[in-house]
């Protein structure tokens, strides 16, 4: 039962979550380091709240794509991965364009719940529009017909010593990666009262998206109230080292700062450079937060 309000809870079936420890394993190879900011939400919102107006939705998590997306794609160092044992080297991940994997809570069997990711290909030449589309589908899809679903389910029935051993054997190798992990990893916990968390998704970065919530910030010498996001930023020590990885958080930061959308159309690049908009330490408030593997 639930402690605060007396409803069951449905545990999540052991077999159903195989395929999460397959990859946690897999994953301790990697060395990730973590890395925080906080942005200043304050043109999203507003473009949200002129959409909302106007019959379209757009959720935070669609302009962490939009934006994380194309500042990937002048960030060369970070879509690659890390590669060999006796000779360790960086291998790029092969194109066209740049791809996301989304980490979504579903119902997993028997009525529990299970983490399911779905990559949505070539994100960096997607309009917001198309980025909505691709993700309210994904979250309202039967996970079970989910793109990936069906590797998902093979994984999970069979014996854990063949099953780990398939998973491996199915992220072998860049284009294999690049098919089944994308470019980068987005993962959110903004529904829930949650202002700080890192997670790896198995690519160079990884974006940790948390709730938008008001905040004190700094605006021309005085103190204002705004709409916040602390996003987090995990990446892989052997694929990149950490002032590049701070140069891709920074340009993600900027262009949500500086976000102007085209509401008389497709929402696609925004307007006047780019969507990066320089703005001085008087501006706005960043927090950047290190911590080592």
């Amino acid at each position: 039962m639930s402690p605060r309000d007396g409803t069951a809870v449905v545990p999540t079936d052991s077999r159903s979550r195989r395929h999460t420890r397959y990859f946690l394993r897999w994953a301790r190879t990697a060395s990730p380091v973590h890395l925080g900011a906080d942005i200043d939400m304050t043109r999203v919102t507003e473009h949200r709240g002129a959409a909302r107006a106007s019959g379209h939705r757009y959720s935070y998590v669609s302009y962490l794509l939009h934006a994380a997306a194309r500042v990937l794609t002048g960030h060369p160092e970070a879509r690659a991965l890390a590669a060999g044992v006796l000779r360790p080297r960086t291998v790029p991940l092969p194109g066209p364009g740049v791809g996301a994997k989304l980490a979504l809570d579903a119902a997993g069997p028997g009525g529990g719940r299970a983490v399911r990711t779905v990559v949505l290909p070539e994100v960096d030449t997607l309009p917001l529009d198309r980025i909505q589309e691709l993700v309210d589908h994904c979250r309202a899809a039967d996970p079970a017909r989910l793109p990936g679903a069906e590797a998902v389910r093979v994984l999970c029935g069979l014996p854990p010593p063949l099953g780990e051993l398939a998973f491996r054997y199915g992220v072998r190798g860049p284009k294999a990666r690049a098919r089944r992990m994308g470019t980068f990893a987005v993962s959110s916990l903004g529904h829930r009262a949650v202002d700080v968390f890192h997670s790896y998704g198995g690519t160079a970065v990884t974006f940790c998206a948390t709730r938008v919530s008001e905040r004190p910030v700094a605006r021309a010498g005085r103190v204002l109230s705004a709409p916040v996001m602390r996003l987090g930023l995990t990446f892989d020590h052997r694929v990149l080292d950490g002032a590049a990885a701070a140069d891709v958080l920074d340009g993600v930061v900027m262009r949500l700062e500086g976000w102007h959308g085209d509401l008389s159309g497709p929402c696609d690049e925004p307007a006047g450079g780019g969507g990066v908009r320089q703005a001085g330490a008087d501006e706005r408030t960043r927090g950047a937060l290190g911590t080592g593997p």
